[in-house]
């Protein structure tokens, strides 16, 4: 089932997540709606609480970005109570945009490199480390566990510039291609 997408301005992207216990929720089927819906999306990563969960789970998936990340084209990985390890402190910027804030793209700085630990589908624990650009996606998708969104992470200046913007889709003045929610 496509779920609808909450943008910018629903206090679901702002809440504090919860961690996913083994039965609490149908963990597969959920992650099946999720993935349906990041499909329709046309998009490369997507987190519980853009779809109105505080759960901690995202999903990501770099097939569409495999033309010009080749690395990503077998990227299809869900993140369930993940946690960041270790984050490098060499870095790299790039242009983000997301879901939940149709319509905005800015540049973001973040570790090039990290090492995360999270439980499968399956609720068994790995520990993988990424970088580059499959470490974008991961930080990205794990900043809205955090209740972040990318432009809480770009410059006072580029946010006063954005502002407009921002404030537009929190009022509801937006439209996107794709099912989602607005206030």
């Amino acid at each position: 089932m496509i779920l609808p997408i909450y943008l910018y301005g629903q206090p679901a992207l702002r809440k504090p997540t919860e961690m996913v216990e083994e039965g609490s929720i149908d963990v597969k089927q959920f992650i099946a709606d999720m993935q349906e819906t990041l499909t329709a999306a046309e998009g490369c990563g997507l987190a519980a609480p853009q779809v109105g969960k505080s759960l901690r789970l995202f999903l990501v998936d770099g097939s569409e970005l495999a033309e010009d990340y080749p690395d990503c084209a077998d990227f299809r990985q869900v993140f369930i109570n993940p946690e960041i390890i270790e984050l490098s402190e060499e870095t790299s910027a790039y242009s983000e945009g997301c879901l939940s804030l149709p319509g905005i793209s800015e540049n973001v700085v973040r570790p090039r490199t990290i090492t995360i630990r999270y439980q499968d589908a399956d609720f068994q624990w790995h520990t993988d480390t990424y970088t580059d650009f499959k470490a974008r996606i991961v930080l990205h998708e794990y900043d809205h566990l955090e209740a972040h969104v990318f432009t809480d992470r770009i410059s006072p200046l580029r946010k006063s510039l954005v502002r407009g913007k921002l404030l537009n889709l929190a009022k509801g003045k937006t439209v996107a291609r794709y099912r989602y929610k607005k206030n």
